[in-house]
């Protein structure tokens, strides 16, 4: 398979973590991953098993469903076959008294299982620690975020004004996008860590749809289809001309993500005093790229910003009303919401290849959510643009 994590690349990571995991727990002896999505980044394959990492000892991946999947795509050297947690336990005599694991993952009832023949006294959380691995990408990784840009930039720079039409509904757009978005490559689905989120295609909204409040951790909103489905976009909510368009949506490239929004005036021109806020987060954008260096500090980056805002700026700004987010940004990867963070309490200096998704956006009463999101490489000299460097604000 040509899209296989290489052995040099599971190797670094498992060394990484474990260098992390001394740093933060010196007497660590044992670590276990159930989360799928860490099962992918450790060992190249997203089975039913588990990772049991040991701190002297070589990590083996224990594999239910499915064992011959894994070893066929899986460049991992120590893969084997499990029916229960009892069986493995038997490879493991001595089970140390405190044992790490996803505590942002894990349920409980999953716990519950393990514990039954693991009997550890004691569990700590190691999500912090990989987060921290997860977030400086080497080049094989950049090389698939990259993919994901281009795709990104193809289809709301150059799809999406193709698409739109006067009457269609907020569904009908977002069908036409996901059918355009797999076109251009997307794996057809965006991760998230936030706990139970779903986003099957991103954020669409129509005018002051794009402000209606929702359960997802982001300034934008929508309508959705309803309580069941509060995503995708309204079956009622039909497009008018001189509306705004707003279209926030990750893509994914074998399991790489990028993060973009564009806004889209239709059929005619906003008010200039809207285009004039719109291009503030344009320049703020550009203020926050150019910060994204090795060593800069994302809390101080989150509070430079935001202090030089006036109050009337800040009223509706990374949100509308009551709903307005804590942050300019988040780092991005396996999945969109990953750490750190340009917000508070974020004091970790960045690193060099770390990549954010940057997004300063004001919602407007009447109009709707203005503003704009890229996808930024951290470098020596700055965010490196892997999404485009278009304003974000198209007329069609």
């Amino acid at each position: 398979m040509s899209n296989q994590v290489p052995l040099s690349e599971l190797n670094q990571r498992l060394q990484r973590f474990q260098e992390q995991m001394s740093l933060s727990h010196p007497d660590w002896e044992m670590a276990v991953i159930f989360s799928k999505l860490n099962l992918l980044y450790f060992t190249g394959s997203m089975p039913e098993g588990m990772l049991l990492i040991e701190r002297d000892k070589p990590a083996k991946l224990w594999v239910r469903r499915s064992y011959g999947r894994s070893r066929d795509e899986s460049r991992f050297p120590f893969i084997q076959p499990m029916d229960s947690y009892r069986e493995v336990a038997g490879a493991y005599p001595q089970i140390p008294g405190v044992v790490y694991l996803e505590t942002e993952f894990v349920p409980l009832a999953m716990y519950q299982r393990f514990q039954k023949h693991f009997p550890f006294s004691e569990f700590k959380s190691l999500d912090f620690q990989v987060a921290m691995t997860r977030s400086v990408k080497s080049a094989w990784e950049l090389g698939y975020m990259e993919q994901a840009g281009a795709i990104h930039q193809r289809v709301l720079e150059e799809r999406v004004p193709a698409i739109l039409r006067e009457g269609m509904s907020e569904l009908e757009l977002a069908g036409a996008l996901y059918q355009a978005m797999l076109e251009e490559g997307h794996q057809g689905v965006a991760r998230f860590n936030m706990f139970d989120t779903e986003l099957v295609v991103g954020q669409i909204g129509f005018g002051e749809s794009s402000l209606y409040p929702t359960n997802f951790n982001g300034p934008g909103g929508n309508y959705g289809m309803g309580p069941a489905m509060p995503g995708l976009g309204s079956r009622e909510r039909r497009l008018k001309k001189g509306e705004l368009v707003f279209v926030d949506m990750g893509i994914g490239v074998n399991g790489y993500h990028s993060d973009k929004t564009m806004v889209y005036q239709y059929g005619g021109q906003l008010p200039e005093e809207v285009l004039a806020v719109h291009q503030q987060c344009v320049d703020l954008q550009h203020q926050i790229a150019a910060q994204l260096k090795p060593g800069k500090v994302p809390a101080e980056i989150y509070e430079s910003v935001m202090a030089g805002l006036s109050p009337d700026f800040l009223e509706n700004f990374m949100g509308y009303g009551t709903r307005q987010v804590k942050f300019l940004g988040h780092a991005i990867g396996l999945t969109v919401d990953e750490l750190p963070v340009l917000a508070k309490g974020f004091d970790e200096p960045l690193q060099e290849n770390m990549v954010f998704a940057v997004e300063p956006k004001k919602g407007i009463r009447g109009i709707g959510m203005v503003g704009i999101e890229n996808t930024f490489v951290v470098t020596p000299k700055g965010g490196l643009c892997i999404t485009g460097d278009h304003p974000g604000m198209m007329l069609v």
